[in-house]
């Protein structure tokens, strides 16, 4: 077994945690007696790049989710086996991420992978935890939220490790403190291979893809990956299309005998049709015209299809350099750049069309103006909405080791430059309200920025034979700055900026108690960056909430062996200035409020059983609820569920593989408190996938892959979301799509 960059062994803590994502997928190499890991670099390491093998037969090579010995907090890693096996081709990063205990994520009520989707963490909504892609977080730059449809489709995710903490001082992110789902691009492979691959399902869903890898070429060992895919499909919701095309290129290769070379680069271009002013149906529409109501085909309407799109454009590229310098010491540099666009038409309000001309009460139709402005007679009130943003940064990293330990330090700087509007506009001539792009008419005109750093250290101890202690330190620094002719929330004019720092401790314990047998432990602090609203879309910075800070106490174990694993955690985390608003003169107001406490207990396993067959189980009981003298209430935090679990059969043995598997999203309440008229019952999915792989089939062809599929098996349309409307009857509601089927073909060539 090779290794391209040599690393000391005992320092696997990290890397192991990211080799097993690379898992190959048991149809590629049925024959074979082992299944090999990939050679990938760690999130948190610098030039940690380890190659690994695992037993085919092992219950390593077939969990949906396992944790390593060597675990310093909570976490799911997800291989690139479980993303072909068991996810939906059309999928995207939150469609894996939601198997893992301690997750949710609310399944597209469009179609499997025909809609942004978003996950929650223990009750951490989205912006309140990292997104990373090769180690590098990302995010929108008003605050740290996410689109799952809008960079990395399934087809190109190598593996997800979910970290449920704020991990070590080297773990970066804006918001650290909720937690990380670290995806990975693929592992290169070592010989040159072609996949094609289709999928057609119901609602018109196709996607059409290839996937080429060079394998190891020339003197330095280069690889090359392409991979270029379009999705389409018309949808489970009434006119709500989607139209994507993404490309994906990573090239390797070695430069001198101890330094790796990575170039990687995506576009992804998106377009959809859906009502930016609603989250849903009403129950009244749902009455009407059906659950899957979300636009009509009425040019009288702002529900209107032809005025409800969205037109998305992504890239992301990085510059990766890992290098060993020999005597123990590494580094690791990273120059990354990604940007999004999003140009948005939408109705002004698509909740109160009742069909026929008639517009349900209180619904923003009956005003027919929009920051003050009217639509002409017999116009369609709409809007215009930009968001723009380029974001460009480096990572440094570099590790010493010492008789005692690994020596981890570096430091992340970031830079962003983001545009953002929203006009008002006339649908039916698509003419602009206010030509001045500043006066009544206009809701913002903002440009914003931010630069920052985070200086880190942390040192793994090596305490014992079978004890790591590692301590660590981040500081952050981040400066945000707005330049708006007319900003967001005040509506005036407005050129400041403001700085948010804070000092993180951490520190991390693993203990090995037998080659099988580990346990954990985390005392870490959190922060998330205040995001560009509670920061400077005011009147004036004076009175800026302080950031919201988290401290983490995490313990838990690992035991694994060739046929059971199994992971367990228990979590309390204190949440302190909570920030909320209020309107003060017409002027919105934001301040810390409180704190609340997060605390549970997770668990997950896998048994393999003979003949092929493993059983595989998680479940979690997590509690959100806020602290006395919050003064947003005492009980329960919204969108935050009770409990998650799955169950899982697996069957993998020869050119078959099969898995059923059922996730539940617990009881929650869709806002603060737990009002009766707002609770969401537990929910759940079922879906089925079997696969058979043909071999020897020609010359040309090497293998072909046959695979059917079928979601939400039970055909279960429970409620989902609500979100709330100007009344009680303009409320929103989205349910799961009903039962669906896909059948996909992948040729390697």
């Amino acid at each position: 077994m090779s290794k391209a960059i040599p690393f000391p062994k005992r320092y696997l803590s990290h890397a192991l945690s990211v080799s097993l994502l690379s898992i190959a997928a048991p149809h590629v190499v049925f024959a074979q007696e082992s299944v090999n890991l990939g050679a990938v670099g760690a999130q948190t390491g610098a030039g940690q790049i380890v190659e690994v093998t695992a037993k085919r037969d092992s219950v390593a090579a077939v969990a949906p989710t396992q944790a390593n010995l060597t675990a310093t907090q909570p976490q799911s890693v997800i291989s690139r086996a479980y993303i072909e096996q068991s996810v939906a081709p059309t999928g995207n990063f939150n469609t894996i991420a939601g198997i893992s205990p301690g997750a949710s994520t609310q399944p597209s009520s469009n179609g499997p992978g025909a809609a942004d989707t978003k996950t929650v963490l223990r009750g951490f909504q989205d912006s309140q935890y990292n997104v990373t892609w090769d180690g590098i977080p990302f995010g929108d730059t008003n605050d740290p939220t996410h689109h799952s449809t809008a960079y990395f489709p399934a087809a190109v995710i190598g593996g997800v490790v979910v970290e449920r903490g704020p991990g070590n001082a080297s773990y970066l992110g804006q918001a650290t403190y909720g937690g990380s789902i670290n995806l990975f691009s693929k592992t290169p492979a070592a010989k040159m291979g072609t996949e094609v691959y289709f999928s057609h399902g119901t609602w018109n869903t196709n996607l059409f893809g290839v996937a080429f890898e060079s394998g190891k070429f020339g003197a330095n060992d280069s690889t090359l990956q392409l991979n270029v895919q379009q999705i389409k499909s018309d949808g489970y919701l009434t006119y709500n299309t989607m139209d994507g095309t993404n490309f994906v290129a990573k090239y390797q290769q070695k430069l001198g005998s101890n330094t790796r070379l990575t170039v990687f680069a995506t576009y992804n271009d998106i377009k959809t049709q859906l009502p930016d002013s609603a989250s849903g149906a009403t129950l009244a529409q749902a009455a009407l015209f059906g659950k899957n109501y979300s636009l009509n085909n009425d040019p009288t309407s702002q529900g209107y299809y032809a005025y409800n799109t969205v037109h998305k454009t992504t890239d992301f590229e990085y510059l990766r350099l890992q290098t060993n310098w020999g005597d123990g010491f590494q580094t690791d540099n990273n120059l990354y750049t990604y940007f999004y666009d999003n140009k948005t038409i939408s109705g002004f309000d698509a909740t109160g069309y009742l069909g026929n001309g008639v517009i349900a009460a209180g619904a923003g139709t009956n005003g027919s103006s929009y920051a003050g402005a009217k639509v002409p007679t017999g116009g369609v009130l709409g809007y215009d909405k930009l968001n723009h943003y380029r974001v460009n940064g480096d990572i440094f990293k570099a590790t010493k080791e010492f008789s005692a330990g690994l020596l981890r330090t570096g430091i992340w700087l970031e830079q962003s430059d983001t545009s953002r509007h929203q006009y008002g506009l006339d649908l039916t001539t698509m003419t602009l309200l206010d030509p001045t792009l500043a006066g009544k008419g206009t809701k913002f005109n903002q440009d914003s920025s931010w630069k920052q750093y985070q200086p880190f250290v942390e040192f793994e101890w090596v305490a014992t034979e079978n004890t790591t202690v590692t301590p660590g330190f981040k500081y952050t620094h981040f400066t945000r700055s707005v330049n708006a002719v007319k900003n967001q929330g005040s509506s005036v004019a407005a050129n400041f900026s403001e700085t948010f720092t804070a000092s993180l401790p951490f520190l991390t314990v693993n203990h090995m108690l037998s080659k099988n047998d580990s346990l954990y432990a985390q005392y870490a602090k959190g922060m998330q960056v205040p995001i560009l609203g509670t920061a400077l879309q005011v009147a004036s910075p004076t009175n800026t909430p302080d950031p919201q800070t988290t401290t983490n106490y995490q313990f838990g174990g690992v035991h694994k062996s060739d046929r059971f694993q199994i992971a367990g955690d228990i979590y309390y985390i204190d949440f302190n200035n909570q920030i909320g608003s209020s309107v003060v003169a017409g002027q919105t107001v934001f301040f810390n409020q409180g704190g609340t406490v997060y605390k549970g207990i997770e668990a997950e396993g896998t048994y393999l059983v003979d003949g092929g067959w493993a059983i595989y189980a998680n479940y979690s009981l997590n509690s959100a609820k806020f602290k006395n003298g919050n003064t947003a209430g005492t009980g329960s935090i919204a969108k935050a569920p009770k409990s998650t679990a799955a169950l899982g059969l697996l069957f993998n043995q020869g050119p078959w593989n099969a898995s059923l598997i059922y996730k539940q999203v617990g009881d929650q309440y869709a806002v603060n408190n737990e009002p009766a008229a707002y609770k969401i019952d537990a929910y759940g999915n079922a879906d089925l996938n079997v696969s058979y792989t043909f071999g020897d089939i020609g010359t040309m062809v090497k293998k072909l892959k046959l695979q059917v599929s079928a979601y939400n098996i039970t055909n279960s349309q429970k409620v989902t979301s609500i979100s709330t409307g100007a009344t009680a009857a303009l409320d929103q509601y989205q349910w799961q799509a009903p039962r669906s089927y896909m059948l996909s073909l992948k040729g390697y060539f």
